[in-house]
């Protein structure tokens, strides 16, 4: 089969012929349809810092992904996962045995492998998973492939964004990029009463503004502060969406909440940072760090965002063939795109 290789420890990718992989008593096979590329891939094929600490070459990448059933393990239950279903699947793997796994919050499991990084991933014509990591489409006929090929960096969204209760609330997000924009999609659409989102690319900052968003605010020429009495808010933000892993869009942020504001981090910093600690403790905020989506229930709250009409097809703003992955992963690291999407479903 073909597959999106990292085949040596320097930068590039490489499409190549590997064997197709093996189906476990536990897994299932299926066949790729879409991929969606993340920012992990584009650290990958640059062969960066983190990459060379993180990835062991040769390497399929990838972990966003829609694809379809064709095979099932012998110990697998085809009442919850079956030969023919539409799928996506969860790319953190668990160890299962830990404390928080035990309890059930296996999100927080401290043994986590990811997809495409410590194991084979998704950029290929099959990918195999263990049955447990599979989420299975109910009602795949109502459902873009597109959407469905992204379901990972949207549950991201998700869980950053309904992390706390949104409805009537003013809402903050610093970064645009796509699961910004996909968080702003969200507080919008769970009833939040005014959305910001902060950014210095223009073309981000319209992106944002075909969902609904009602202001978008290039820091560069204006501040959080401004953005404010634009809005008419006279305490500030009530929930912060920190999405850009910047220090400069994190202290800006504890500046303009209101006392007992509650911030969701998302965005990685590259580097350790100092904040005003002061205002936090006096100002009595809660700052949440998220990491990936919680399992299932982010999925499950995706799957009835989407039922109840939410929109993303404005996020999803390039779509190539696999054999095209050089230009799409240009076209991705060039910052003036939402996500893009490969198929692996035709030749082209």
């Amino acid at each position: 089969m073909k597959a999106l290789v990292k085949e040596k420890p320097e930068a590039g990718l490489v499409l190549a012929d590997v064997p197709m992989p093996e189906t476990g008593p536990n897994d299932v096979l299926i066949k790729t349809l879409r991929t969606g590329i993340c920012g992990t891939d584009l650290h990958i094929r640059a062969w960066d810092g983190w990459a060379q600490e993180n990835i062991a070459a040769p390497r399929i990448i990838g972990h966003e992904f829609v694809g379809e059933v064709v095979e099932v393990g012998g110990s697998v239950n085809t009442q919850d996962v079956a030969v023919g279903n539409l799928v996506s699947g969860e790319g953190h793997l668990v160890c299962g045995h830990c404390r928080n796994c035990q309890a059930g919050r296996r999100h927080l499991c401290r043994n986590t492998v990811g997809l495409g990084v410590g194991r084979d991933g998704a950029f290929a014509e099959y990918l195999v998973l263990p049955a447990s990591n599979v989420w299975v489409h109910r009602n795949p006929s109502a459902l873009d492939l597109d959407v469905a090929a992204i379901f990972d960096p949207f549950g991201n969204a998700v869980h950053t964004a309904l992390s706390f209760d949104l409805v009537g609330e003013d809402v903050l997000i610093t970064g645009a990029g796509p699961i910004g924009v996909m968080a702003a999609a969200v507080a919008k659409h769970a009833g939040a009463r005014k959305v910001a989102i902060t950014d210095v690319s223009p073309y981000r900052l319209d992106l944002a503004r075909s969902v609904g968003v009602d202001l978008a605010i290039n820091v560069a020429e204006s501040s959080v502060a401004e953005a404010q009495t634009k809005l008419g808010l006279r305490e500030g933000f009530d929930v912060g969406l920190e999405m850009s892993g910047r220090p400069e869009a994190l202290r800006e942020m504890l500046a303009n909440m209101t006392n007992g504001g509650r911030i969701a981090m998302l965005g990685l910093p590259s580097e350790d940072f100092a904040i005003d600690f002061g205002r936090l403790v006096t100002s009595m905020i809660t700052l949440k760090g998220i990491y990936g989506r919680e399992m299932f229930e982010t999925w499950y709250q995706m799957s009835v965002l989407l039922e109840g009409g939410l929109d993303l097809s404005p996020v999803i703003t390039g779509r190539y063939g696999y054999r095209e992955f050089d230009a799409a992963f240009d076209e991705a690291a060039g910052g003036r795109c939402g996500k893009i999407i490969l198929d692996w479903s035709t030749e082209k």
